[in-house]
């Protein structure tokens, strides 16, 4: 029996979006104790009686917002200064001290100066990444990759204008092969780029040789003949793991493997029997050069986005699908030593309501009156990997090992290998999610209807910018599609320096406005009419949306009460509980709750000073979150303004409510209408999990003991979640509470108690089960590089709310460089690899994303590099990012779209070629667009064609002053309808935002930098690396 108890409630089916299934579909009839329950309508949430669960009373909570249990604390490197507040550092600017390190190793390797850049250098020599396997190193010599000539960005410099690089070990192997080529004539037409240092030399390998020099000048164009057609993608093997019995068991090395590979000799233990299982990238020297390099077109990319291992759900086939739990490593520790050699966090990532593709429906499984079977003492759901004994009377539970009884009604015969004859037949045994039909002891009042309330800020600067205008059609459009329908309630206050009641009683012909002026006493004027059932007052509805864009248009004031009607807001509400929809335009001014303008004193970024100017200025925001989620209010935040607004109070309302903050900044209308309409009208349509609780139950030996996201913690491990839809995810980390776990298997089981639209309360149960190891290797060999980038990136976002962003940074950067020299020690004794940068197989692509989390809005640079809502607001968007949004964010998409708008209309629909984050792979003559999921920037060449830049604006380029305000629409014109189904179909793979259009023109100053430029991850910006020295870095740091 769970601890909490919540209220129920309703909902309908989800008719406008049949594209994609709701997470509450059913995949059929629903299961019962005989099987004779009649199929049930095919609704999103089909309704039955009301149901309960675990009650307590919210305490409010202590914590900031972000704030995690333990926020890691970076180590201030030995050779680090921190920059003054203008200056932008977003990578960590030297490497992390270590206890026993000698820094004298670094100053006897300084690379002297460099020569002059004028003298042709010898190409690159390079090893791909090499991934061996078991048995002896294979003999020969792989065949010379073809060279491509060096792309020259620009004029020569001299050697008076090169800085010398220091703390750069010397790394030299005796042997390689080279071939000089031939120095090229400058580049022109770029001249944007900030300038890019040369990069540092790469040492070949014995058997490889270069497919192009890496050192280049400063970017200074890239014309098209030089630029290559596509960068050839990472393609890695998979390593071979026997599998275990699915009961669990060490991954070890058994007999098996050794039929596999009959040439290796008896595994020894330990690492040994994975000794060569690795992933390297060679890093070399130039002939006559000390500079270190790697070749750029070797570096692992993701470049088909978000990679799911397929080996635990071979082996265990009955765990709940990824989409849905994903630990960082499926393979556990079996003892303290060995976790405190894994370095990265240990957690999980949940996404309980995460949309499924039609035919993967969850089932929904109803017991009836027996109720639902659950392990009398840690109250585990009856799931797959419970097992059957005394010929089918017993079950024990997989989690605390319980002999629990059958009951009588759910009794079933066992089969000669001691599994229920009718397993089949029973979603719960054979499926790792499903959703349970709760009954009344699951509630403590009867399921509430579902309630929308708006709460609109009418000051001037919401009338003037046209705000009203697409809320009110928005919301006017999606009233015959709000789920609970014919039981929804709704209601509306609006606020200047006053507050305005809407009477909507449906016996009116036009709606009533009363206005309370006194913000020091609010009171209700018709507690009665203020919150009406929509099907009843529709028409009265409908008559204040038409007239609400006109109602305030004389209107000149410009204050903000936006405490008062908070206040207001929840004395409507109380009774039911719902959501409340917020739409900010301006900073609160008036009344309790007011703000002010913070974060204009320059003097203390960089200071200990800083990171309480992302925090709540007035605890009455954090207050009223707790009396909202007690009240089962959950809290969205539409946030419109030029100036600031501050986000980070106003965000806490969300985050303590299970909500979400839309930030909109430098509002408009013609640039913002379809993506505000867009998100608004998703997030009335979508299905909602209602006063909602979860837990996460798991094994013995291990707990949980911090969550990340947008929640309330009513206890140790008791998220409270007033409503949860499919775009939310939560993160957690582990611990192991023993010395040593004695279990083979560790199980996990996430529980969502909730009220569906429809009024009935459910279940959503996951089940998943992970392997314990005795092998690091086999740690990271099942690591998962996307949980551990969305759990990482929580922890630094919550770590910079106490101390510096520089701070945050160092401390992901340290958690990295502690798990490749881990990992490298593995392997360092057995192979010579004073030149390489090994890794596993698993995490290659970690050092990217721990190095665009560094370049993230919300981590990156100081007051200089993003305005401070803008921060705030990335950083509570992230915090309840999915696992593939998060990387889509952090690693946006780049196409080259000008050949397929100029191709037959056949053709242009081809698949669009994902390019590498650089500008070297931006040509003059090209379109590109930036897809980050949220946003759609396109990129137009300074020596495009004219006709082709006019189909695509519908109007003469020539005439257009300012891009900032063009509208990307359709014109009656070939290039332009193919651009336009080109976005769309990008639009189709990720429904949970309305990524807008922006046109930037190559050197269109600051507009190509702050919207463009800045989201090339690969390339070096003010104070940051390139992923190329972020490589080396790594590879130096490894090594000490």
């Amino acid at each position: 029996m769970e601890q909490t108890t919540v209220p129920g409630r309703p909902t309908s089916s989800f008719p406008t979006a049949p594209q994609f299934s709701s997470p509450f579909r059913s995949s059929g009839p629903i299961v019962g104790l005989d099987g004779s329950v009649p199929s049930r309508a095919p609704t999103p949430i089909a309704s039955s009686g009301p149901v309960a669960d675990f009650g307590s009373s919210v305490t409010p909570q202590t914590t900031s917002p972000f704030f995690s249990s333990g926020p890691p604390i970076g180590t201030q490197p030995s050779h680090f200064r921190v920059p003054p507040p203008s200056i932008r550092s977003n990578g960590p600017s030297g490497p992390p001290s270590y206890p026993a390190q000698d820094v004298s190793s670094y100053q006897q390797m300084q690379a002297p100066r460099y020569y002059p850049v004028a003298q042709p250098s010898a190409p690159l020599g390079s090893s791909p990444f090499i991934h061996q396997p078991r048995g002896p190193p294979p003999t020969g010599s792989f065949q010379p990759l073809s060279q491509t000539p060096a792309v020259s960005m620009g004029p020569m410099q001299s050697s008076s204008q090169m800085v010398p690089r220091s703390n750069v070990p010397q790394l030299s192997e005796p042997s390689f092969t080279t071939t000089k080529i031939p120095s090229q004539p400058p580049l022109h037409g770029y001249s944007n780029v900030p300038p890019r240092p040369s990069m540092p030399s790469f040492q070949p390998d014995t058997q490889f040789h270069a497919s192009r020099p890496v050192s280049q000048p400063p970017m200074q164009g890239v014309p098209p003949a030089h630029v290559p057609a596509t960068h050839p993608s990472y393609y890695s093997h998979q390593s071979i793991v026997p599998p275990p019995p699915p009961v669990g068991g060490s991954l070890g090395y058994s007999s098996r493997d050794q039929l596999q590979h009959p040439m290796t000799a008896p595994p020894i233990g330990g690492v040994q029997g994975l000794v060569e299982e690795f992933q390297s990238l060679s890093i070399g020297s130039v002939p006559g050069s000390l500079n270190p390099g790697v070749d750029t077109n070797l570096l692992p990319r993701p470049l088909s986005g978000d990679e799911v291992s397929t080996k635990i759900p071979e082996i265990y086939p009955m765990n709940c699908h990824p989409r849905f739990f994903r630990l960082t490593t499926h393979a556990l520790p079996n003892s303290q030593s060995l976790f405190s050699r894994w370095h990265l966090p240990l957690g999980a990532v949940v996404h309980p309501l995460a949309e499924t593709p039609d035919g993967e429906e969850v089932p929904v499984i109803n017991f009836g009156p027996v109720g639902i079977i659950r392990c009398r003492r840690c109250r585990t759901y009856v799931n797959p990997y419970v097992t059957f004994t005394d010929v089918g009377r017993k079950w024990r539970c997989n989690l605390c090992s319980l002999l629990n009884d059958v009951p009588m009604e759910y009794y079933c015969a066992l089969d000669a290998n001691g599994r229920r004859c009718d397993i089949d037949q029973r979603p719960e045994l054979c499926k790792g999610s499903v959703d349970f039909v709760a009954s009344t002891e699951y509630m403590v009042r009867p399921p509430m209807p579902p309630l929308y309330f708006f709460l609109i800020d009418v000051s001037v600067s919401a009338v003037r910018s046209g705000l009203l205008e697409i809320v009110a059609k928005t919301i006017k459009s999606c009233l015959d599609d709000l789920p609970g329908f014919p039981r929804t309630q709704i209601g509306f206050i609006t606020f200047d320096s006053t507050l305005h009641f809407h009477n909507l009683k449906s016996s009116l012909t036009q709606p009533q406005m009363l206005v309370v002026a006194d913000l020091d006493d609010i009171f209700l004027p018709l507690p009665d009419d203020l919150l009406v059932n929509l099907s009843e007052s529709r028409h009265v509805v409908e008559a204040f949306l038409d007239s609400l864009p006109v109602m305030f248009q004389g209107s000149a004031n410009v204050e903000s009460a936006l405490g008062p009607a908070l206040k207001a807001s929840l004395m409507v509400m109380s009774q039911l509980g719902g959501k409340l929809l917020i739409f900010q335009s301006t900073l609160p001014s008036l009344g309790v709750g007011r703000l002010r303008l913070r974060g204009d004193d320059l003097r203390v970024y960089g200071t200990d000073k800083e990171h309480p100017l992302r925090l709540p200025e007035d605890s009455f925001y954090k207050q009223m979150a707790a009396e909202l989620t007690k009240n089962q209010i959950a809290v969205d935040i539409y946030a419109f303004s030029e100036k600031y607004t501050d986000i980070a109070s106003l965000g806490s309302l969300a985050k303590y409510t299970g909500g979400q903050v839309y930030h909109y900044p430098s509002f408009q209308v013609a640039l913002h209408r379809e993506k505000l309409s867009y998100e608004l009208g998703r997030n009335l349509r979508r299905e909602t999990a209602w006063e909602s609780v979860m837990r996460i139950r798991c094994g013995k030996g291990v707990r949980f003991t911090s969550y990340h996201g947008h929640f309330m913690l009513r206890s140790a491990d008791l998220l409270a979640l007033p409503a949860v839809d499919c775009d939310k995810a939560f993160a957690m980390q582990l611990a192991l509470e023993e010395n040593l776990l004695t279990t083979q298997t560790v199980y996990f089981q996430v529980a969502l108690l909730y009220t569906s639209s429809s009024g009935e309360r459910r279940i959503r149960v996951h089940t998943a089960a992970a392997p314990v190891v005795t092998d690091l290797h086999e740690m990271y060999n099942q690591a998962d590089t996307g949980a551990i980038v969305a759990l990482l990136g929580r922890i630094a976002i919550e770590s910079s709310l106490s101390q510096k962003l520089e701070d945050a940074r160092q401390s992901i950067h340290l958690k990295l460089v502690k798990s490749l020299k881990e990992y490298r020690n593995l392997f360092a004794v057995q192979h010579r690899l004073s030149g390489r940068l090994i890794y596993p197989e698993s995490l290659r692509l970690l050092p990217l994303y721990v190095l665009a989390l560094c370049k993230s809005v919300a981590l990156r640079g100081g007051y200089a590099d993003a305005p401070l809502d803008d921060r705030c607001a990335a950083g509570y968007n992230m915090m309840i990012l999915p696992v593939a949004r998060m990387l889509k964010l952090l690693y946006p998409s780049l196409f080259r779209i000008n050949e397929n708008l100029l191709k037959d209309s056949k053709e242009y629909e081809e698949s669009l070629i994902q390019l590498p984050l650089t500008a070297l792979n931006l040509d003059p003559k090209g379109i590109y667009i930036l897809d980050d999921g949220f946003n759609f920037i396109i990129w137009l060449g300074r020596m495009l064609q004219s006709d082709l830049v006019n189909n695509i604006l519908g109007v003469d380029f020539a005439s257009i002053s300012d891009l900032s305000k063009v509208v990307v629409s359709e014109h009656e014109n070939p290039i332009s309808k193919k651009l336009m189904r080109i976005l769309n179909q990008l639009r189709e793979k990720n429904r949970s935002s309305y990524p807008s259009c922006r046109l930037v023109r190559q050197g269109e100053q600051p507009r190509e930098l702050s919207l463009f430029l800045t989201n090339l991850i690969e390339d070096p910006t003010a104070g940051s690396s390139s992923y190329v020295d972020w490589i080396l870095q790594l590879h130096r740091q490894a090594q000490s």
